[in-house]
């Protein structure tokens, strides 16, 4: 009897290229997979709910895969697979779940968040993950702006032309964002985003435009207009990938 086995995955992403599978690669989903077959003697397939890019850390990503295996609690699957995982990737967790349970489709939010160190006076490993800024911005300006980004939203303008949406041609260029604001944690700052799916690099584009903007110091409406308007042109860069992190993902 087959069983679905849900895994709490972190990494440091720096020396990955991204979750998804690529041949001839370093990948995340790529490493977990062929743990997965020294265990079991052959492939075993694992669905990831986010396919983070090149680069990107994750805090709490989610994994599922079916297993034959009945002789192991399904928590055991942690140091088992922690035995032959590199030490920047950790199964922090893993739980038995419901057989159609799939940790892509039956995930309703989805949470990210990009860290920024403030000033030059950094510790020389804190770079790898996060963005150094020279200054501190206006934070309150930064939130006048993420007031607009709630609700159904076209967030086509701050998607990457090679997102799988565009090359298939189907699926709803629309994203279900539910908050994003900026917030102090120590001495860094933090941009926090939570949305039902993401587009591949919207994160990271989103929080370039938002910080563009408040360098030129441009009115909250100019933001709003933006969105409406969706011009790319019109938008900021997109930030590095090493700041951001998938913090969480809730079911």
């Amino acid at each position: 009897m087959s069983r679905n086995i849900k895994l709490t995955i972190a990494y440091d992403g720096t020396d990955f290229s991204g979750w998804q599978r690529q041949e001839g690669r370093r990948t995340v989903q790529g490493c977990i997979e062929d743990a997965l077959k020294k265990i079991h003697h052959k492939e075993i397939t694992l669905y990831g709910a986010g396919r983070t890019d090149s680069g990107v850390h994750a805090r709490a990503q989610n994994a599922n895969f079916y297993t034959t295996i009945d002789t192991i609690n399904a928590r055991a699957f942690v140091p088992a697979l922690n035995s032959i995982l590199p030490q920047d990737l950790r199964i922090r967790a893993a739980d038995e779940v419901d057989y159609n349970f799939n940790a892509r489709f039956s995930a309703k939010r989805r949470v990210y968040r990009y860290f920024f160190i403030l000033g030059m006076n950094n510790l020389p490993y804190e770079t790898r993950f996060a963005l150094q800024l020279r200054s501190a911005p206006d934070i309150l300006l930064l939130n006048e702006y993420t007031r607009f980004l709630r609700g159904e939203l076209d967030c086509t303008l701050f998607a990457s032309p090679s997102d799988p949406i565009f090359a298939s041609g189907s699926g709803s260029v629309f994203r279900n964002i539910e908050n994003a604001v900026f917030f102090i944690d120590g001495s860094r700052l933090v941009f926090e985003i939570c949305a039902n799916a993401f587009f591949r690099r919207m994160v990271r584009s989103i929080a370039g435009t938002l910080l563009y903007y408040e360098a030129k110091k441009l009115d909250a409406l100019d933001f709003k207009n933006l969105l409406k308007n969706g011009r790319r042109s019109d938008a900021g860069p997109t930030l590095a990938p090493h700041g951001l992190f998938l913090w969480n993902v809730t079911y």
